[in-house]
């Protein structure tokens, strides 16, 4: 049985899942940029505000679970919120959130703990995040009695975009109730019905259970899953603060749901009702219902100037963008790529992502601006046989040591200070100073100052591609 609320509640594992890709949301979130990592509200990462969410919960450092693409993004932002402590489980691909949670599951075992795991998606906005925690330690005792507890969103509309659980009894004294059944995506009349019964909930995709439950649970629906992630995680390798599985093996793994693999089928399974003014931010739809808009309707970010319009999403990332008279109307501005939609029909990007894909778009995966463990680069201009690049280090951080087959470099310290690697010679650079790299010439960059180095990089060559790099020694384990 639960434990009463007098008795002391045990640190909780957090285990965030930020491996997803989140292309719904293009031309913002990429493949290598996705929505968790972005700032949509101005000032936290959708990433960091779930950590914020349980800042005031019994919790230990958190798991994160991502890909090898975004590992130094996804380190770089829980260092920036304060959890550089931190362990990054890298998916040697997607195989969905059934084994991610089993190999996040199996490290928690690892030195013979069993702690209350609360699963999260990185991607979610709770605008009132004090209800959640307070839900969450409502369910604390229930996941120690050894059942599996997902949180259910009382719905605010008769919404066809989400999953739904159907509700059963009052488990116990409450306010728990047992799950009777996960329910698809409904049409809208079936929503409706679903909203005016009360007897439904949306599927959060938010959890919270003991590692040992939910690892027997697998092993009893799903052997086949457990039985490729137990062998992935016997080959896991630790790199810095990142800890990699045996690819192999978890390719093997078929793709699942843990709702599918798991919560579908076992006969422990309770939801928390809960109301924190939730979204998935599924869909530039969703972001507009979720945002402060003017009294228009209107939702505008950056240097927007619009008149005679309402119900408007405009997000003016580099430039100025105006619009006259638009209605319901989505449009999202980047360096490279723009987005305008109906907000009606958002949902058909689906189709603009498959179109971009068979046609093998960089746009689809990239942002012209690109980050790496020691900063980022914004690709300003590009053309025949030549390449400039505004490139950020980090204070403290230095590029590979490396070299080009293809290409030389010349560089220009436009801010801060620039310690240069070029074959057997040391150079320290300040402003307007600028330096040549050769062809073939092994070089590096380091910045040794206490504020960011700026500096301007041409490329001119046969081949410009971020693939001729050969590096032979990386403090980010790249080399």
């Amino acid at each position: 049985m639960p434990q009463t609320s007098d008795d002391p509640l045990p640190p909780v594992l957090p285990v965030i899942l930020a491996g997803g890709s989140g292309t719904r949301l293009w031309p913002l979130s990429r493949k290598h940029y996705a929505k968790q990592y972005l700032s949509l509200d101005g000032e936290t990462t959708l990433l960091q505000a779930t950590v914020a969410r349980i800042a005031e919960l019994p919790c230990t450092d958190p798991l994160v679970i991502c890909n090898e693409e975004t590992r130094f993004l996804a380190a770089e932002q829980m260092r920036q919120a304060g959890h550089d402590g931190a362990l990054i489980l890298l998916e040697p691909a997607g195989r969905n959130t059934a084994p991610a949670i089993a190999l996040a599951a199996l490290q928690a075992q690892t030195h013979g703990d069993d702690p209350v795991m609360l699963v999260m998606p990185a991607d979610h906005k709770m605008a009132d995040p004090a209800i959640f925690a307070d839900a969450v330690r409502t369910a604390i005792p229930f996941a120690q009695a050894g059942q599996l507890v997902t949180f259910g969103i009382s719905p605010s509309r008769a919404e066809t975009g989400y999953g739904y659980i159907r509700t059963g009894d009052v488990v116990g004294q409450g306010p728990a109730l047992a799950v009777a059944a996960f329910v698809e995506k409904p049409d809208a009349e079936t929503a409706a019905r679903y909203l005016a019964t009360g007897a439904h909930l949306w599927n959060s995709g938010i959890f919270l259970f003991r590692a040992s439950r939910y690892l027997a649970e697998l092993e009893t629906h799903r052997p086949d899953v457990m039985t490729a992630c137990r062998a992935a995680f016997a080959g896991k390798t630790g790199d810095l603060d990142f800890l990699r599985f045996d690819a192999d093996a978890f390719l093997a793994c078929p793709d699942v749901s843990i709702d599918y693999a798991v919560m579908e089928y076992t006969s422990d399974a309770v939801v928390m009702p809960i109301d924190p003014s939730w979204s998935d931010i599924g869909s530039w739809a969703a972001l507009w219902d979720a945002s402060d808009k003017d009294a228009d309707g209107n939702c505008e970010i950056g240097d927007v100037l619009s008149l005679h319009g309402s119900g408007n999403y405009i997000n003016a990332g580099s430039r100025l963008v105006t619009a006259v008279g638009l209605q319901d109307t989505v449009v999202v501005e980047t360096k490279d790529a723009v987005f305008v939609a109906p907000k009606d029909r958002v949902s058909e990007i689906k189709d603009l992502i498959a179109q971009m894909t068979a046609e093998g778009r960089p746009e689809l995966d990239h942002h012209r601006v690109v980050y790496r463990p020691w900063g980022m680069y914004d690709s300003v201009d590009m053309g025949d046989r030549y390449q400039v690049k505004r490139i950020t280090v980090n204070p403290g951080a230095k590029l590979s040591l490396q070299k080009h087959h293809h290409r030389a470099e010349h560089w220009i310290v436009v801010r801060g200070c620039a310690k240069v690697t070029r074959g057997d010679e040391t150079l320290v650079l300040s402003e307007n100073q600028s330096t040549y790299i050769p062809l073939g010439e092994i070089h590096a960059l380091e910045n040794p100052g206490k504020i960011p180095l700026e500096l301007i990089e041409v490329q001119s060559g046969s081949y410009l591609g971020e693939d001729d790099i050969e590096r032979f020694e990386d403090r980010y384990g790249r080399a």
